[in-house]
């Protein structure tokens, strides 16, 4: 499956970035063309599985203008491999400011996902490259997406915490002209 990433930028009133999303026949499988996100809990306790999504959060607004521009998988492997200290860092803030004392582990393997559906894309099971973020003992529920395409950034309400809100570059350009 080929997944196509489309950003349109709209200058209006609104000013909006629309992602379009679609799905074509690929010869490649689909371990070349997904770049997947692991991010383990410390333990099932309500606090450790409440940070995991302030976790997610934290290093999805983080990274989300870097990889609206990224447009290969190759590409998302290269800011993954150079940022594995500072998605530690983003992740390390979000637990000492909620009181944890254990600490975040981010890198980068190989690993079997089940079979998951990303806003109507289903995503085959087998084994993918991954950013894996462990937080404490990583003996915890998880939480599951894909890096690139980048289908996580645009996940709205997982684990009922806020969700991502997109900007238009080029309306907060126009904006500073005024």
């Amino acid at each position: 499956m080929k997944i196509v990433i489309g950003i349109l930028f709209a200058i209006g009133a609104v000013g909006l970035v629309v992602f379009g999303l679609h799905s074509g026949p690929s010869s490649a499988s689909a371990a070349n063309d997904f770049l997947r996100l692991h991010i383990r809990a410390n333990s099932n306790s309500v606090a450790d599985q409440a940070v995991k999504y302030e976790v997610r959060q934290a290093v999805i607004d983080e990274f989300a203008p870097i990889f609206a521009f990224v447009t290969t998988r190759e590409q998302a492997m290269n800011v993954l491999r150079q940022n594995l200290s500072r998605i530690e860092n983003v992740s390390n803030n979000v637990l000492r400011e909620h009181g944890f004392d254990y600490t975040a582990r981010a890198s980068l393997r190989n690993e079997y996902f089940p079979t998951r559906d990303y806003h109507g894309i289903t995503v085959p099971s087998g084994m993918y490259d991954a950013l894996i973020l462990e937080l404490g003992d990583a003996a915890g529920n998880n939480w599951w997406s894909v890096v690139y395409p980048p289908l996580c950034f645009l996940d709205n309400n997982i684990g009922g915490d806020r969700g991502v809100v997109y900007r238009s570059r080029i309306q907060e350009i126009v904006r500073r002209f005024r």
